[in-house]
């Protein structure tokens, strides 16, 4: 049984998931495709005081690129939105594994029973017009909408009849979505080709480990759908004794963990010492970015333990509203609470934490300051100031280096 360090696992990780490609060119649109492609799914969240989780997510493993792909390639049928771990861009040879829960929604597809008169009306309206947005119809006036988002009648009905694969996903206008009949979007799918349930199950738990590159059982099982573990364990116990999948023995756990046979290349070139990975970057991450988007798996993996704090009350967060993980040299040393001001051009952060124990040097003062500078660029937000930090020295070296690279690039 091959036996791997908690230091190997870390970087089978991190080349897994993409984040120790080297930036050896410019990013293309097909490297944002492959991206995608690699992690399996791209988790997308509304919160924009920096650019929304799923253009973050890519910036941290291409570097600048122009966000219009991520919408195009949607557009142009190459990726489709649907429900995985959470909402997500997935590739669009994925479908059929996501069409089964679609078909087998009970809630939607009852909902739409009991609704069918205002089913129809919007179907009708759909079809015979094209793809719209929910700000294409208008609310009552003085009428309350439905639920948590206060959502106008035709809002749920849109999102219900998503949910159900009745509408799908055309494409994006900002951070809006154009819903058009399933089979206008998927126009060569036939349900005919749906997949047993336990035909997907082995493919995700498949996909997963591939995505992760070495992972424990309960880590596979919230990757995508969040189903029962023990589903997991059949899919596993499947794929092990056709060979496709190894067990291994890590360093301080105390259960084994799994490697899929396609990762064993790149995890021996990582072993070796030899590989093609840039271990020595250094990155701002999403907080959904799919590292740490399971929190046990972070703790367990980096330990590092991670929350997000917008949904905490301002009086008890301990980090800041919408704080950014900083990847360095393969681990993550700390966090920032930052916000792009668009029309200002600035880039603030506001709170600058690092990890127990991370040491406060020049090599590390310069990465961050030049992170920061690079993802303030991205945003167009230019003029990058640092407010506080803890330690407290670091936020005028940092300052200090930023004011440098204005003075050199003037």
């Amino acid at each position: 049984m091959l036996e791997l360090s908690q230091a190997s696992v870390q970087k089978i990780m991190l080349a897994s998931l993409g984040l120790a490609r080297p930036y050896t060119k410019k990013a293309t649109k097909k490297d944002v495709l492959d991206t995608i492609r690699q992690m399996h799914l791209l988790q997308i969240d509304t919160i924009s005081v920096v650019e929304r989780s799923h253009y973050v997510v890519l910036w941290s493993r291409l570097g600048e690129y122009p966000l219009a792909w991520v919408d195009e390639l949607l557009a142009e049928g190459q990726l489709f939105e649907y429900w995985s771990h959470a909402a997500c861009m997935l590739p669009v040879e994925d479908y059929p594994l996501y069409r089964h829960r679609m078909l087998n929604r009970e809630k939607s597809h009852s909902w739409i029973a009991e609704h069918r008169d205002e089913v129809d009306k919007l179907l009708s309206y759909v079809r015979e017009n094209g793809p719209v947005r929910s700000a294409d119809f208008e609310r009552p006036e003085g009428k309350k909408g439905a639920g948590w988002w206060d959502w106008k009648p035709e809002k749920v009905t849109l999102e219900v009849l998503f949910n159900a694969g009745i509408l799908a996903v055309a494409r994006r206008q900002g951070f809006q979505r154009f819903y058009d009949l399933q089979e206008r979007v998927f126009p060569n799918w036939d349900d005919a080709r749906v997949l047993a349930e336990a035909e997907i199950e082995l493919n995700f738990t498949r996909k997963a480990l591939l995505a992760l590159g070495v992972a424990q059982p309960a880590w596979l099982t919230t990757y995508f759908y969040r189903w029962q573990k023990k589903n997991t364990l059949t899919a596993l116990k499947v794929l092990v004794e056709s060979g496709e999948v190894e067990e291994v023995k890590v360093e301080g756990w105390d259960q084994p963990g799994y490697i899929h046979r396609e990762s064993l290349p790149m995890i021996e070139s990582i072993l070796d010492g030899n590989g093609k990975f840039d271990f020595d970057r250094t990155a701002l991450l999403s907080p959904f970015d799919p590292l740490i988007s399971d929190r046990d798996r972070a703790l367990t993996t980096f330990g590092f333990d991670y929350k997000i704090e917008c949904y905490t009350p301002e009086a008890k967060r301990r980090y800041g509203y919408f704080t950014l993980p900083i990847l360095h040299k393969g681990q993550l040393v700390g966090r920032i609470d930052s916000k792009a001001y668009r029309k200002e051009k600035v880039f603030e952060v506001k709170k600058l934490h690092l990890e127990p124990g991370v040491a406060v040097t020049d090599e590390l003062a310069e990465a961050l300051a030049s992170t920061f500078q690079g993802f303030a660029d991205w945003h167009k937000t230019p003029e990058v100031v640092v407010r506080w930090s803890d330690p407290p020295e670091l936020v005028e070296i940092i300052n200090g280096l930023l004011a440098e690279q204005v003075e050199t690039t003037a």
